[in-house]
């Protein structure tokens, strides 16, 4: 169970670590699958000639085991509330990162938005401030990663920063290209945390939080998958019994602060 601590902690951060949420012979069995699908050798660095290598859905037995851990699902329980989330029937997708001296090109600060895929242009696609069609952005590492491995940076605290943001707009909410139009300045302040930590670990994190992916000056590729949590019923801002879950406090104490 997370504590109280690690609950305010998601609250006030806009993520929080799960350790151990899955075994480390789980993350082993799918790096094998994992490796045959990127058409790499992973005992060969010389077949290692992108920086990353994107792959979709995955749902074999480790990939499942991975995604119903009773850990992770007491985490899911106590941050978006019991029987307000889906279980997640795969994992993807997998930006597979490998140690390389040119640009991965896609470093860039982000958030992940939610809603309006149905239009081509990903720049297109919105989020608001109740997050529709979202409720976690969860990291899953099927590697170990280090330091220099190409950890996922989390800016700390910044899912305050975008629910200001959203918050005038209403249901319609931002496309990404509004969000991103100033570079996500409103949260350049915040500090950075690296998404480190041994092969099993999972971070939680609130759909709001900016992030970027870097280059990998490590040794050992990364093995990581990055699905969202999709909710069972919408999150709701304005609940009659006040039970709102610290997927929804945040928001709150965020539009608080207008």
């Amino acid at each position: 169970m997370l504590s109280d601590a690690e609950i305010a902690s998601f609250i006030r951060d806009g993520f929080v670590r799960v350790d151990r949420a899955f075994s480390r012979e789980t993350a082993a069995e799918a790096r094998t699958i994992l490796w045959r699908a990127t058409g790499c050798d992973p005992d060969d660095p010389s077949t290692w000639t992108r920086p990353v290598i994107r792959l979709g859905q995955f749902a074999q037995p480790p990939f499942r085991e991975a995604a119903h851990s009773p850990v992770l699902h007491r985490a899911l329980d106590q941050l978006v509330g019991p029987g307000r989330w889906l279980p997640p029937g795969a994992l993807g997708t997998f930006p597979v990162r490998f140690p390389s001296a040119n640009a991965p090109g896609d470093d860039g600060w982000h958030i992940d938005v939610s809603f309006g895929m149905e239009t081509p242009d990903f720049m297109e696609w919105r989020a608001n401030v109740s997050s529709r069609g979202r409720a976690l952005l969860m990291l899953f590492l099927f590697s170990d990663v280090e330091q220099n491995d190409a950890p996922t940076r989390i800016r700390v605290g910044s899912h305050l920063d975008i629910a200001r943001q959203l918050a005038p707009a209403g249901d319609a909410g931002l496309t990404l290209r509004e969000l991103a139009a100033d570079g996500f300045a409103a949260s350049a302040h915040r500090p950075e945390a690296l998404a480190v930590g041994a092969a099993g670990t999972v971070y939680l994190c609130h759909p709001f939080i900016v992030h970027a992916a870097q280059p990998h000056r490590g040794k050992n590729p990364r093995f990581l998958a990055q699905p969202p949590l999709l909710p069972r019923e919408p999150i709701c801002l304005d609940r009659r019994n006040a039970e709102y879950s610290p997927l929804e406090q945040a928001i709150l104490q965020a539009l608080e602060e207008i």
